[in-house]
């Protein structure tokens, strides 16, 4: 165990980084092979590496300090950030990380690892232990891929658990991503949701100015549409009637 105290503090690790701590190659590959075989460490992916507690025989890092650790730009985002703010409504057995560096899904502790792209200059905050995006932009990023992550149920789900949000930060977040569409998308949604969120009207005004001025569709997959005029989207029921109909239960969330 001569190295394991020092590994015990980092977490992770990865092979580059036993090298500089073991001095060659050969001396990383030997305690690599030797503490795996011991229960001191279990393979995360291809030459990374997580310390297991002797205590738990657990992984000592959660998977969102194992995901925000994978790479020195990563950042947890999406569904999963919301559940490091603890404003996911359900915890998904999935960890989205967000980097410029590509790697293929894996599953590790039975939590698969997806990567999403980095958008450039977004906002990332330090959560206790953990790089996380912060919450503004967890909001405008899952509601921009909202079908492609959680779906948009569960991200509204997910929004009215959040006690507040400041608009200059979503505003400056939409900014950032230059996507007429989501102007739009979030001007609607936003609208929908003015009660519990107390947007201004300059809010909506600038999100109008923005907005791509095509005729879009909210969601790919829907059935029965009404058009909403004001945003150009094709919309499902409102909100209210999602709630009516119990697809959204607030009462079971909150």
């Amino acid at each position: 165990m001569k190295h394991y105290e020092k590994l015990l503090q980092k977490g992770c690790f990865s092979r580059e980084e036993l090298i500089e701590l073991v001095g060659t190659p050969a001396a990383a590959k030997m305690v690599i092979y030797e503490y795996q075989r011991k229960g001191y460490i279990e393979r995360v992916k291809r030459d990374f590496y997580v310390v297991i507690s002797m205590e738990t025989k657990q992984p000592i890092l959660s998977r969102y300090q194992i995901g925000a650790n994978l790479f020195p730009d990563a950042c947890i985002s999406h569904h999963s950030a919301f559940e490091v703010f603890g404003y996911g409504s359900q915890v998904f057995y999935e960890c989205y990380v967000a980097t410029d560096s590509r790697f293929i899904d894996f599953e590790y502790d039975g939590v698969t690892y997806h990567r999403v792209e980095r958008k450039a200059d977004i906002e990332v905050i330090q959560k206790g232990n953990v790089r996380v995006t912060a919450i503004e932009q967890t909001v405008v990023d899952s509601i921009r891929d909202f079908e492609k992550i959680a779906g948009l149920e569960e991200v509204i789900r997910c929004l009215m658990l959040v006690p507040g949000l400041n608009e200059e930060k979503v505003l400056a977040s939409l900014k950032r991503n230059k996507n007429g569409f989501l102007y739009q998308k979030c001007g609607y949604l936003f609208e929908q949701l003015k009660d519990e969120f107390g947007f201004s009207d300059k809010f909506f005004e600038e999100c109008q100015q923005y907005s791509s001025g095509a005729k879009r569709y909210l969601m790919k997959e829907a059935g029965e549409n009404v058009f909403q005029e004001k945003w150009k989207l094709y919309t499902p029921p409102s909100l209210n009637q999602l709630i009516d109909k119990g697809v959204i239960d607030y009462d079971a969330i909150g």
